[in-house]
Order: structure tokens, then C-alpha cells, then sequence
């Protein structure tokens, strides 16, 4: 079971990292973004599409980075009393209040899937049942049988008027990582205080 539950911090560290890592340019993008829109919006016609695009790399930005930001212990916590605790208390409630962190996390995981789902012209009640329909049938009709089972695809009520499900997709991604992370940090937590020495992020 330990050696189980090691292969799995590993796996989903390993990968965290390196998103994580990929994840920290997207700020240069975004500087880029809004370096423009300030250029366009002092000498030319100003650009329609740059608020919503630095929306769009911020989120990226934050929920991607988030799995690397749990893993590394750099998220925000309460430190009046945790920073003098053993490391076998804080093992210990770390290991009981993760729980709170992945039931806020599956219901955002939850509703993000249902607004995905909403987004690419389902209104259903089953998203899940949704996105298996669909991949079943892009598995036998290709990529033209799936578009037919996805219905209005969902803009924003602006000028530019993109659409809105590539930013929720990653939305979910982002969000499934973050439990995936916290379910590394449990098992790491149950091997300290088992005695064992956890993998180091």
C-alpha cells in the first residue's frame, strides 16, 4: 500500500511540476496582453478582444498554477498557531482538513463540468452522461458525428463575442488536478505520520 501510495505522489507531482512550471509564462502573455491593450487603446482603434483575453490567461493562470501552488505549500493558510505545531501535529491536520479542500473542490469540479456542459449546448441534467455520449461518439463517427451532438455553443455577451467552453475545459482540468494534488497531500500526510519519509516535492 505505501509503495502504491508513493508511485502516486510521484506520478502526480511530476506532473503538477511540470504544468506548474509551463503554467508561470502565461504571465509574460499576459503582460503582453495588457501592454497592448494599453499601446492600442493610446494611439490606435482599441482592441475588442484584449480584456477578455487577459480574463481568460488570468484563469488560466491561477487554476493551473494551483496544483504546483498546494504541492509546493506556498497557498495561503491560517499561521497563528499551525507555524509552531510538530510536524506530526500539522501531519495530523493537515491530514483531517484536506477534507474540507477536496468536498469546496468536487463541488466547484461539479459545477464547473455542468457549466461546460452548458456551454457547448447542453441543458440536460447529466452532464457526465453528456460528455460520455460525446466522446463515445467521437471513439465511432470522428470529429464530425461529435459536433452534431453539441448543440449552441455559448459566447459572451460582448463585442468580441468568443466562445466560452475552451476556458472552462481548462476550468475542469485545472480543478480535477487540484483534487488529484490533494489527494497526494493526504497520502503524504498518512506517511508522516506512519513514520515514513514522504517524497519531497
Amino acid at each position: 500500500m505505501h509503495r502504491a501510495m508513493k508511485r502516486y505522489i510521484r506520478a502526480i507531482d511530476g506532473m503538477n511540476r511540470w504544468l506548474g512550471r509551463m503554467t508561470m509564462y502565461l504571465v509574460f502573455v499576459l503582460m503582453g496582453v495588457l501592454l497592448w491593450s494599453s499601446f492600442s487603446k493610446t494611439f490606435l482603434t482599441p482592441a475588442a478582444w484584449t480584456l477578455e483575453t487577459a480574463q481568460f490567461v488570468m484563469v488560466a493562470y491561477y487554476v493551473l498554477g494551483g496544483p504546483y501552488s498546494i504541492q509546493l505549500g506556498s497557498n495561503v493558510r491560517m499561521d497563528l498557531f499551525y507555524g509552531d505545531w510538530s510536524p506530526r501535529t500539522k501531519a495530523w491536520v493537515d491530514a483531517v482538513t484536506i477534507f474540507f479542500l477536496l468536498y469546496y473542490l468536487v463541488i466547484l469540479f461539479l459545477g464547473a463540468v455542468s457549466s461546460t456542459a452548458y456551454s457547448l449546448g447542453y441543458f440536460g441534467t447529466d452532464p457526465f452522461v453528456f460528455f460520455g455520449d460525446l466522446f463515445a461518439t467521437f471513439l465511432t463517427d470522428g470529429l464530425s458525428g461529435a459536433r452534431e451532438k453539441i448543440g449552441f455553443l455559448e459566447r459572451s455577451p460582448t463585442a468580441w463575442r468568443p466562445q466560452i467552453w475552451p476556458i472552462k475545459v481548462v476550468l475542469c482540468v485545472g480543478v480535477l488536478l487540484m483534487i488529484l494534488q490533494c489527494i497526494a497531500e493526504f497520502f503524504r500526510d498518512l506517511e508522516r505520520l506512519s513514520g515514513g519519509e514522504p517524497d519531497v516535492a
